[in-house]
């Protein structure tokens, strides 16, 4: 990788935090600190691409300032028992699968792997595509148009270690057979529960079609 495509990258990535920042900060400070950040994000793409900063100050509205639909990650994690991972979420006392925001600079692979680790302390390999969710259609509760990237992950190791700085994103953590699933569960996980299981007994992944 050259100089100027590892300033591409980190100039994308300030991009995203700042956006990201800018869409849900309501303290008049932290949107100035955002901004902030997006005018070195802009500085840098100027210097990775050799054009003045002023050239590029018409990306900021429609590119910089306007994040995508969000992508989040989930690890079906499912053991050779055919028992599920799940974790009791803390902001809403429900069950779901770990999983969370894609960041910048890594695979949905490997987004869902350090998901599982960090809210559920499990390390596993990601194997097989589950299906690609809209979460408009699959009952998520949000206020912000999501994609769901749900992959079937194999446990390396069936014990839970938590990692203690991820402790407040979830109360619990649990395997379960299909037959024996919470009551509470997440809805935005319940309608694809059922998926996650047809692809781990060999069916097709799903998407929108």
């Amino acid at each position: 990788m050259t100089l100027a495509e590892q300033l591409a990258r980190w100039a994308d990535k300030l991009r995203d935090l700042a956006a990201f920042g800018l869409r849900f900060s309501t303290s008049p400070y932290d949107q100035t600190n955002y901004r902030q950040v997006q005018d070195i994000a802009l500085a840098m793409l100027a210097a990775a691409v050799g054009e003045p900063p002023a050239q590029l100050e018409p990306l900021r509205a429609p590119v910089l300032s306007r994040p995508t639909p969000f992508v989040g990650g989930d690890a079906a994690v499912v053991d050779e028992a055919g028992r599920l991972l799940l974790i009791r979420r803390a902001d809403n006392g429900l069950w779901a699968m770990p999983g969370g925001a894609l960041e910048v600079g890594e695979t949905p692979a490997e987004g869902v792997i350090r998901e599982a680790w960090e809210e559920a302390g499990v390390r596993c390999q990601a194997e097989r595509l589950v299906g690609v969710f809209d979460s408009r259609r699959c009952g998520s509760v949000t206020r912000h148009h999501l994609y769901h990237v749900v992959l079937l992950c194999r446990p390396l190791s069936l014990e839970l270690h938590p990692a203690p700085e991820h402790a407040h994103e979830q109360r619990g953590v649990g395997w379960f057979a299909e037959a024996d699933l919470p009551a509470d569960l997440d809805p935005g996980h319940r309608s694809r529960l059922p998926v996650v299981f047809q692809v781990w007994r060999g069916g097709p992944a799903f998407f929108d079609a």
